[in-house]
């Protein structure tokens, strides 16, 4: 029986509360930068082109890369993402990027190396990639690509963008099997000596913990330090609410990567 891709990939369909999921982050993203208010910085010279700065001391840097298929939502629905690590010290910037189908998915990972490059330059530190979905997506390939990025977080990250070919997804993406496959970090030479972890909800679709687990193993094998986890209980909504809280034990991980490298 031939895998039905729509349904595996079809998050929003999958999780029928995510409305009010997605509520809850705009409030708590509200409400986090009414009180802790970031610094705006431009990478760029579009209305998109910039990330929230909430800084918590000197040091590495933490990027998270807000999802959304690459064709929904921005950094303002993501600011509580800063609130664990801001508690144990670390900084956190938040970007926005354009969205598909206005750019393509190779633009969006573009817009990405700019901003992290920036980043480096602010803080005059290396940074460590993460995000969740689409944005563990776009944490796998600057990990790939950037020098400064010695260590990458990615949650429920898409490696492996062919599978999206054939769903409603690709009406705003327009992949096709070259652009699928260029814009593919599990293709791509893996960053060897540098550290990727993949994370990803115990409840989410079959594909989303192969995406995950595959890359891990074949990055693994090319020399890059490389771990799995599924977290129990957890659907593709859910899985981040870690990050606002310093005493989870992805905040732990995160911290230990910004501090210990």
């Amino acid at each position: 029986m031939s895998l039905d891709l729509e349904k595996e990939y079809n998050n929003r369909a999958r999780v029928p509360e995510h409305p009010a999921i997605i509520s809850s982050w705009a409030r708590e993203s509200a409400a986090y930068r009414e009180a802790h208010p970031p610094r705006v910085i431009a990478y760029g010279a579009g209305e998109r082109h910039t990330f929230d700065l909430f800084e918590a001391g000197a040091g590495p840097a933490i990027m998270f890369i807000h999802g959304g298929y690459w064709q929904a939502l921005d950094k303002t629905f993501f600011s509580h993402m800063a609130i664990g690590l801001n508690a144990l010290g670390v900084s956190v910037a938040v970007p926005s990027y354009d969205l598909c189908p206005n750019v393509s998915v190779g633009d969006i990972v573009g817009q990405m190396r700019t901003a992290c490059v920036s980043l480096h330059r602010e803080t005059n530190a290396t940074v460590i990639a993460s995000g969740h979905s689409a944005g563990g997506h776009l944490a796998a390939c600057l990990l790939a690509t950037e020098t400064h990025v010695p260590a990458a977080y990615a949650i429920s990250g898409l490696f492996e963008l062919a599978p999206l070919i054939p769903t409603s997804l690709n009406t705003a993406l327009q992949l096709d099997d070259r652009d699928a496959a260029a814009q593919s970090p599990l293709l791509w030479p893996a960053p060897k000596g540098k550290i990727l972890d993949a994370v990803v909800g115990a409840d989410e679709s079959g594909e989303y913990l192969r995406q995950s687990y595959t890359i891990v193993e074949r990055w693994g094998e090319a020399g890059v330090r490389t771990r799995y986890e599924e977290i129990e209980d957890e659907n593709h909504f859910t899985v981040i609410a870690p990050l606002s809280d310093p005493a989870s034990a992805m905040c732990e991980r995160l911290h230990h990567l910004a501090t210990r490298l």
